[in-house]
């Protein structure tokens, strides 16, 4: 008998915590942010998950548009871009007016070189170099 009663508290016990438990749950409001895994800090919680992606550009002259070495027609040509191609952009800098614009473009994703940005959409904000 003695073995029934200890039983009886244990689950007694184990219910009453269940409860409480579930109740906690309960009174945690829906929009209320998640806690933060043990070990973690806050900081690190509030990291953004992947890196933001570089801007892009879409070719908009009606021939190849030429990649130079530096932001200058007078540089070292390094190849061309067809038009209509959509690139990766780094950044922008200040240099040769080309029909009108002194901007050029400084390619991204593991190409080198520039582009004038007079022949280059830009479809989301590049930044100065």
């Amino acid at each position: 008998m003695h073995a029934s009663r200890v039983g009886r508290r244990v689950a007694t016990t184990v219910s009453g915590l269940l409860i409480a438990g579930a109740a906690a749950l309960a009174a945690t409001p829906a929009n209320a942010a998640s806690p933060v895994p043990q070990g973690e800090s806050h900081a690190a919680a509030a990291r953004p998950q992947a890196p933001a992606a570089q801007p892009r550009g879409k070719v908009v002259a009606r021939l190849p548009l030429s990649v130079r070495e530096r932001p200058t027609t007078n540089s070292r040509y390094l190849g061309s871009l067809q038009p209509g191609a959509v690139v990766s952009l780094r950044c922008k800098v200040r240099s040769q007016n080309v029909d009108g614009n002194n901007l050029w473009y400084r390619l991204g994703g593991g190409r080198s070189g520039y582009v004038a940005a007079r022949y280059v959409q830009n479809l989301s904000p590049v930044p100065y170099c």
